[in-house]
């Protein structure tokens, strides 16, 4: 196992909120990886050696062996498959489908309307001043969304007393959305209790931005 666990490489950028995802669930798995880190403000994902690997152009991307997955979702269904320690996902399959949702809701909903690429093209086609509000109001319509999904299910976490799959999926987006755009999370007291309980985790806080190799210096 521990030969298998060095050969996993993930090409990562610091600041993803894609790729935390990822980070927090090798972490919690106990797996080890090698970090690569992939420089989007520099345009690394476009060069040649990167598109091989993902021809969109995103990270994260796992390469385990000689298997190579894009897309932090369809990494994290194969690391639950391939890596069946420390489950992830609930057996119960109500409890499932409700990590399904509130993980699509960040990862489709929230996330890809405020990246790296959409916020370039609105401040490059529409006006600079406008790429925070977007922003925000993409968050806070998912974070408004999430808050009515999980408050009749959540626990200590997202989806009972156990961490899953979505509190993955959430505590990268709720970290961008207070440290990058400034959202007011008084109109989010779950996600917000939620965050603070994510702060008490060291899997999750050592996955954050900041603590990532490629991270500027303070």
């Amino acid at each position: 196992m521990a030969h298998e666990e060095k050969k996993l490489k993930l090409y990562s950028y610091w600041r993803s909120s894609c790729s935390c995802r990822i980070r927090i669930a090798l972490n919690l798995k106990g797996l080890e990886y090698q970090y690569i880190p992939v420089n989007l403000f520099k345009g690394e994902q476009f060069s040649p050696e990167f598109q091989k690997l993902n021809p969109i152009g995103y990270v994260p991307v796992l390469v385990d062996g000689d298997i190579v997955i894009s897309d932090s979702f369809a990494i994290f269904m194969y690391l639950e498959e391939k890596y069946p320690q420390r489950s992830l996902l609930p057996s119960d399959l109500q409890k499932k489908a409700l990590n399904f949702q509130a993980a699509n809701i960040v990862c489709s909903s929230i996330q890809p309307l405020q990246n790296l690429a959409v916020l370039k093209y609105i401040e490059e086609k529409v006006s600079p001043d406008e790429k925070i509000p977007w922003a925000k109001r993409h968050i806070e319509k998912g974070f408004d969304a999430l808050e009515k999904l999980l408050k009749d299910h959540a626990g200590r976490y997202a989806t009972g007393d156990e961490v899953f799959m979505a509190d993955l999926f959430l505590a990268p987006q709720l970290h961008a959305g207070i440290k990058r755009f400034n959202v007011d999370m008084a109109k989010f007291p779950l996600l917000s209790r939620l965050n603070e309980a994510y702060s008490e985790l060291p899997h999750f806080q050592n996955a954050m931005p900041e603590n990532q190799p490629d991270a500027p210096s303070a």
